[in-house]
């Protein structure tokens, strides 16, 4: 699903051999309008083309949807898994809260088995994640950091001083060059917030 921008009623969005007409949209001609004013959104439910569709601002929130680039801060660890809340869907802030879990065998593409969650996350670290099931209410998005542009992007150590990268499986604090293992990502600037 994606957001893609805002339109008035009479916007002409596609032609009707790209998308499906939903709701807030009319077909005319072989081409699809939108009937109301709002952001269209653009939603892929299984079928051959995607569902087009007008929403007004309130309904427009942006949901993780499996593929998608999350950020999200770690809020607590076990050796089988880090719990995570979703914060940016690739580099749009999410209005409600997502929780997400990365499972040990999640964390990286090879020598799963002899991953070790405390050495790859820590609580209130920032991680960059790729969603690999989605949740609902009751439970959390399943998320992924097994690639090599995926993984922790900002860390703190004990004295809330910000590391920084030396490794892909190390940072270390500038001031006091202690190191600390975490699962590192290298750092995008497309997923830079200022």
């Amino acid at each position: 699903m994606s957001l893609l921008k805002l339109c008035v009623p009479g916007d002409r969005l596609c032609g009707a051999e790209d998308c499906i007409p939903g709701t807030g949209t009319y077909l005319r001609h072989g081409y699809i309008f939108a009937s109301l004013a709002g952001y269209v959104l653009r939603k892929n439910e299984g079928e051959e083309l995607p569902i087009i569709s007008v929403v007004k601002e309130t309904e427009a929130q942006l949901l993780p949807d499996v593929g998608a680039i999350v950020t999200c801060k770690v809020t607590s660890i076990n050796p089988r898994f880090a719990k995570v809340h979703v914060l940016y869907v690739g580099s749009t802030p999410l209005k409600d809260n997502f929780r997400g879990t990365i499972r040990k065998e999640d964390v990286r593409a090879t020598e799963k088995d002899k991953v070790e969650m405390y050495k790859s996350f820590r609580p209130g670290d920032i991680v960059l994640a790729k969603v690999i099931s989605l949740g609902d209410v009751q439970s959390n998005y399943l998320l992924t950091t097994a690639e090599n542009e995926l993984g922790v992007v900002v860390a703190h150590n004990e004295a809330g001083i910000q590391m920084i990268p030396i490794s892909w499986c190390e940072m270390q604090c500038p001031h006091t060059h202690v190191k600390e293992f975490r699962k590192v990502a290298p750092v995008q600037s497309e997923y830079l917030q200022a």
